[in-house]
């Protein structure tokens, strides 16, 4: 019966471990799982067929005027659900999907008014502030190398498969950085070398720590199109700054949406991203041109910090970013206000990011700021 099943699953919610007789529940289609401005607040809500969005909390309640279901309470944002999921609420939203799918409520005049179509929803950052980003650097052969000769690739690439050495990653911001889709990415006054990245963003969904690359998938959650937005500009001597290079407002771009691991399989085989720049493509990879897989980057960040549900986890990106246009000769030069960023990963969706000059700086500054690029860089 529906409400054995589903009193399992709010017991399990309290548990430990994950609930393993609801591995034989299914949806009745795959979903995505967002988050959305709906009047006057933000709510978490189920996409399907990239067309529709259900929300959750009160599709739910819907779904339990029907005394066969149990009553579960509904997480309030995506950190919850991402820590709720797999301990009765995956059962759950099956359910919902279930119900509004055999139903026929996606469309017509009988369409509930908690179900909406994308369009007339605003879709913000999937988790607005997750505890950590951590993105890997120089993972992707074509990236290693770029402006490089196609023998200079070659060597290269044959080099880091000889001597993959260990990942290597940093730490992102993450309020104020992460953006969602159809936000503007600023660029900020006096930066004239913004760089773009699209990366296959990897959402844990369990604790994780000294996790082997074997096993490692069992801790994700799922998987999102994420955007590494980059100033090359550096600082004034030294000129080296993660910091300044990855944490300026706005350069975070996450979303649209979340797709649980069981809708999209095995990233290291499947996996296809690509970014393009006003209609035109720049970037476009495979997995296999990663160095470090997916796993292997866990299996790293593990060993030093512990993983919790709701982190990010950025494969890295591949060559095409600016730098390499430019040195390559087929840009003019870096990002540039007014123009679109489309982030696209098979599989998950698009990520459509118009870009903007940030306001000027204000008159009272102190001469702490960071400078301009060009009061110590040679113009490009």
């Amino acid at each position: 019966m529906r409400i054995i099943a589903a009193v399992v699953g709010c017991v399990a919610l309290l548990g430990a471990s994950p609930v393993m007789a609801q591995d034989n529940a299914a949806s009745a289609e795959p979903f995505k799982l967002g988050t959305f401005q709906i009047d006057v607040g933000s709510r978490v809500g189920i996409v399907l067929q990239d067309r529709y969005v259900i929300e959750l909390d009160r599709g739910n309640e819907a779904l339990q005027v029907d005394p066969t279901y149990a009553r579960v309470s509904m997480p309030a944002d995506m950190l919850e659900l991402i820590g709720q999921y797999e301990y009765g609420l995956k059962h759950r939203i099956y359910e919902i999907v279930t119900a509004a799918v055999t139903n026929n409520r996606l469309s017509g005049q009988g369409r509930p008014v908690y179900i909406h179509d994308v369009a007339d929803v605003r879709t913000l950052a999937p988790i607005l502030y997750p505890g950590k980003i951590l993105n890997a650097a120089g993972n992707f052969y074509s990236h290693v190398c770029e402006g490089c000769t196609p023998e200079e690739q070659a060597e290269s690439d044959r080099e880091h498969r000889e001597n993959r050495g260990i990942p290597y990653l940093f730490l992102k911001p993450s309020r104020g950085a992460v953006i969602g889709n159809g936000e503007s990415v600023v660029i900020p006054p006096g930066r004239d070398r913004i760089d773009w990245e699209v990366e296959f963003g990897t959402v844990i969904g369990r604790p994780a720590s000294y996790v082997s690359a074997t096993e490692a998938q069992d801790y994700v959650f799922g998987y999102m199109v994420t955007i590494d937005i980059s100033d090359r500009g550096g600082r004034p001597e030294p000129r080296s700054d993660w910091f300044v290079g990855k944490g300026h407002d706005s350069f975070a771009p996450q979303g649209p949406w979340i797709v649980p691991k069981e809708f999209y399989g095995d990233p290291m085989s499947r996996l296809h991203q690509q970014l393009t720049i006003d209609g035109v493509t720049v970037q476009e990879a495979r997995a296999g041109d990663m160095i470090h897989s997916i796993w292997e980057l866990m299996e790293y960040a593990s060993s030093i910090i512990t993983l919790y549900p709701g982190d990010v986890l950025n494969s890295g990106t591949s060559g095409g970013t600016s730098s390499g246009a430019f040195a390559e000769g087929t840009r003019s030069g870096y990002l540039q206000a007014g123009e679109v960023i489309e982030a696209s990963i098979e599989g998950i969706g698009t990520l459509r990011m118009p870009t903007v000059a940030g306001d000027p700086l204000p008159d009272d500054l102190t001469g702490a700021e960071l400078p301009p690029v060009s009061s110590y860089r040679d113009p490009r």
